[in-house]
């Protein structure tokens, strides 16, 4: 993911992104990896290689995976917190029955979804 500013981003999703279980374990200057349990690292946040300013895409977003609900909603209310705007509340959706999640937008403007199947995960 593009950023503008890779200081405010990395103390973003250091922060947000504990809430699922992953943390960086990559810091460069101008880019941080963040890897789950497994220590892949899965998601980067990048400063441009072209210096040109970092943009988000119309119809992109990125999907998060959570343990449970209780880890959706702490992901959507730290991410809020941290500067980030809601795009929809944590909470079931009618485009799947087993479906639990939120979303919203980091720094940059992002959209960031994060979600758990009820399926395995009745605490909703």
């Amino acid at each position: 993911m593009g950023t503008n500013d890779i200081t405010a981003a990395t103390q973003f999703y250091d922060t947000v992104l504990a809430t699922i279980g992953m943390r960086r374990v990559l810091t460069e200057p101008r880019e941080v990896g963040y890897a789950g349990a497994d220590g892949r690292i899965s998601v980067f946040l990048i400063v441009p290689f072209n210096d040109q300013t970092a943009t988000f895409g119309n119809g992109s977003q990125f999907m998060f995976y959570a343990t449970d609900s209780a880890a959706v909603r702490a992901f959507h209310e730290t991410a809020l917190e941290c500067g980030g705007t809601d795009e929809g509340k944590p909470g079931p959706r009618s485009y799947h029955p087993d479906y639990y999640g939120a979303y919203v937008r980091d720094l940059d403007g992002n959209k960031l979804n994060v979600s758990v199947s009820l399926e395995t995960n009745l605490d909703a």
